[in-house]
């Protein structure tokens, strides 16, 4: 497929490099930033355009690949009637892009990516479309990229599983943040813990979340929790944390 992709940013790049690589012609890179679309036109060995009127008309389909609150911006200034028109947010409507085409869609990856990522791990393609014709489209393009792990979801279940990869992902890595540096307040080498979290996110694999809960708090184990919060009473945010999820974990059913 002929394809011009519009953003420079973390997904723009992975899903560029994951483009090429399964044989797909990148016509255009399109950005604000001048610099940022010419440099990532160059490693995609392609042009770039940091002006909307100079948008390529001829491809095939159109990835918007922008951050949630710039897709409406870029809406406002490209017209590509009769083409596929497709945006990569979980959380923003398809709807969204009816003023740009009436083939149009999301190819939603559910995955944190970041540029330095040399290849697209085995992950989940959502797509969505507004008609039969823009769906094969966009499920043939993620085919080719992504294998089997192609699955259909519409706003709804978007959104919904958005909000799922904010706890598993977003808020689990915040967690990381306060654990690295109470660690360093109280000279211990966090890189002890690795192998910890390592084999935590192997249990899920094959068994529910629940099932494999430890901890003292599933224990019930107050003197502990208490020992804990002792130790913490020097950090009041850590402790006020430490104490509500473990509330949450000893009433968990």
């Amino acid at each position: 497929m002929n394809i011009v992709i519009i953003g420079t940013g973390n997904v723009a790049t992975v899903l560029g490099r994951e483009f090429k690589a399964a044989g797909h012609t990148i016509l255009q890179i399109a950005g604000r930033n001048s610099a940022a679309a010419s440099a990532l036109a160059y490693e995609l060995d392609t042009v770039s355009t940091n002006y909307w009127s100079s948008v390529n008309k001829n491809a095939d389909i159109y990835i918007i690949a922008v951050s949630d609150n710039a897709i409406n911006d870029i809406v406002s200034e490209l017209k590509l009637p009769g083409k596929v028109v497709v945006h990569t947010a979980a959380s923003v409507p398809k709807e969204i892009l009816k003023p740009v085409s009436n083939h149009y869609g999301v190819f939603y990856p559910l995955q944190s990516l970041r540029r330095e990522t040399e290849s697209l791990p085995d992950i989940p393609l959502f797509v969505d479309g507004s008609d039969e014709n823009t769906r094969q489209v966009l499920e043939k393009l993620a085919r080719s990229i992504s294998g089997e792990k192609v699955v259909h979801a519409g706003n709804d279940e978007r959104i919904k599983l958005h909000v799922a990869a904010v706890f598993v992902n977003n808020f689990t890595n915040y967690l990381y943040v306060l654990a690295e540096e109470y660690c360093k307040k109280e000279g211990i080498d966090f890189k002890l813990l690795l192998p910890l979290i390592e084999e935590t996110a192997m249990r899920i694999k094959n068994n529910s979340p629940k099932s494999v809960q430890t901890g003292p708090a599933m224990r019930h184990d107050n003197e502990t929790i208490q020992k804990h919060l002792t130790l913490l009473r020097q950090y009041p945010h850590l402790e006020k944390i430490y104490a509500f999820l473990s509330e949450c974990i000893e009433k968990m059913k």
